[in-house]
């Protein structure tokens, strides 16, 4: 179906504009293809008045924003609602009593695209291995587009750009999956990195519903399409939730993986480098090209990235550790060096038992930031064992600035979330920039 004239004169709510710039992307798009629009939103004008500026000049958009209305859900042709509003939404139960289709845009952009799609879901290394499968893709000489859970990117708006024999390459959450469901498709390629707990707060601690979410990935591949993951996230999917996969399967090999140049860290992102080896062989893209590319992939920001060396220490930004594995993927990357480590926040009602011993028997120097994971983690370590709790950042980074010996590193991993601190974690991150440049 061609996309130019389904929003034409579609009287459509879109629900969540945020400050991330994804709703603004979609709410443009919705806009210039003559959608009439309404955009409601939680926050007030003034927490979104940056998004509003950007979309001022068009007249089709009316805003009902500081809660959600009713009558919003009521009278309308559509209903787009951004990724991470509950699926017992009350507003949402409204649209659909009143027969109103509900979808994500991602999952919209899946539907009307006629580029090839690849999507990447998993609970960790997903951002890394989607990165990495686009620059392979881009250094081979073929077109490609990158969407899904992209830091400010729109995927609706990426319709106007991805053309049919080109590659749309999307990071896929668990909540975009949702749509998928809604709309009964799946990508061509689908890669599963790996299935960890996680967003427990918001799956009320159901692992089944967490990954019935990420099953959306291949559960409506045909036959000819291709299902890529490793042999122990395939053993889990299959032993543990008796996952049906049609598709054909591929499997990652990671012996492969560690014969490649890389400037990645641990053995974590090895098993990333395997999946996206494993995808750019499907994609007949010859081991020269892979080769070159993973050797010369500079990474995602935010994950394991090296950001200052300061009077012999070295600062690691790491704050795309949401939850206690990532942290301990990130101490186990540096077991030949003295870490202090800087860590906690808030809780997804996750286990930091784990994370806890390790930090007692690895971490030199603990530093911690307020919150309920911290609360956490603080309850599981040794009787013996010494951290210190700051009030925030600033603090964080002036006392191991001052307290880690030369030749060791400084490592921000927080597995913890960054809500009531900062708006993000890209935020987070951005503090901690800031305050190591400082120093």
């Amino acid at each position: 179906m061609n996309h130019n004239n389904y929003f034409k004169n579609k009287k459509i709510t879109l629900l969540g504009l945020g400050v991330l710039g994804r709703g603004v992307g979609d709410a443009e798009f919705l806009a210039k293809n003559g959608a009439i629009l309404t955009i409601t939103d939680l926050k007030t004008e003034k927490e979104l008045n940056l998004s509003i500026k950007k979309l001022k000049k068009y007249k089709n958009i009316q805003y009902s924003l500081n809660g959600h209305k009713f009558k919003d859900f009521q009278n309308k042709d559509l209903i787009i609602k951004s990724a991470g509003v509950p699926k017992d939404s009350i507003y949402i139960k409204e649209a659909k009593k009143n027969k109103i289709p509900v979808h994500m845009s991602t999952a919209l952009f899946a539907y009307f695209t006629k580029s090839t799609l690849i999507g990447i879901t998993g609970t960790r290394g997903k951002s890394t291995v989607t990165h990495l499968i686009n620059y392979i893709v881009c250094t081979a000489g073929f077109k490609s587009c990158l969407g899904g859970n992209i830091r400010g990117v729109s995927t609706l708006i990426l319709l106007n750009k991805a053309k049919e024999g080109e590659y749309a390459i999307l990071e896929l959450d668990s909540w975009q999956l949702q749509g998928f469901k809604t709309l009964k498709l799946s990508p061509k390629i689908a890669i599963f990195t790996n299935l960890m707990p996680d967003h427990l707060n918001y799956y009320k601690g159901n692992m089944k519903k967490y990954f019935s979410d990420k099953s959306n990935i291949f559960k409506y591949q045909k036959n000819s399409d291709l299902f890529i993951t490793s042999q122990k996230t395939l053993n889990i999917l299959k032993k543990e939730y008796k996952a049906k996969i049609n598709s054909k399967i591929l499997i990652s090999n990671i012996k492969e993986a560690k014969t490649y140049k890389t400037n990645l860290l641990g053995t974590h992102n090895q098993e990333n480098i395997a999946l996206a080896i494993k995808t750019a062989k499907a994609l007949n893209i010859k081991d020269s090209i892979i080769k070159k590319a993973i050797a010369n992939f500079p990474g995602v920001p935010g994950r394991l990235e090296l950001i200052s060396k300061k009077n012999d220490i070295d600062y690691y930004n790491d704050t795309t550790s949401t939850m206690p594995n990532a942290a301990i993927a990130a101490i186990n990357t540096f077991n030949d060096k003295k870490i202090t480590l800087i860590a906690g926040g808030n809780d997804k009602k996750l286990e930091y038992k784990k994370l806890s011993k390790i930090i007692s028997k690895k971490i030199g120097l603990l530093i911690l930031l307020p919150g309920a994971a911290s609360e956490k983690i603080i309850k599981s370590l040794s009787k013996s064992y010494k951290y210190i709790l700051v009030k925030n950042i600033k603090e964080a980074v002036r006392i191991a600035s001052k307290l880690t010996e030369k030749g060791s590193i400084v490592l921000f991993s927080p597995g913890a979330t960054s809500f009531g601190l900062f708006k993000n974690e890209f935020d987070r991150g951005e503090h901690f920039l800031n305050e190591v440049k400082k120093l």
